[in-house]
């Protein structure tokens, strides 16, 4: 079987799209792995679960990260977070 070298992503979206264009490999590998008994806990498993956050937004705010994040195939709260994330990379490289 070809093993599936996972590349060092950008950003979020250039993971979904990588995983969405490797989808077949990804399942099969998977299944290889839950036959051979490979298949272990996840990441934020091994770190712990990640503390909740509450933000109030406005409705339409919401409704427009619902409507970008679909144009993307992401969940709106994935998107939400992907948005957070860069934007802290971006400030802390202007900081720096």
């Amino acid at each position: 079987m070809e093993t599936l070298t996972i590349p060092k992503f950008e950003n979020e979206a250039d993971e979904a799209n990588w995983a969405y264009e490797n989808r077949d490999g990804l399942a099969t590998a998977f299944l290889q792995a839950a036959q051979e008994g490979r298949v272990r806990q996840g990441t934020l498993k091994a770190r712990g679960v990640t503390p909740p956050t509450t933000i109030r937004l406005a409705p339409e705010d919401i409704s427009r990260a619902r409507t970008l994040a679909e144009r993307r195939g992401l969940r709106y709260q994935t998107y939400l977070k992907m948005l957070i994330h860069e934007g802290l990379e971006r400030e802390e490289r202007l900081a720096s």
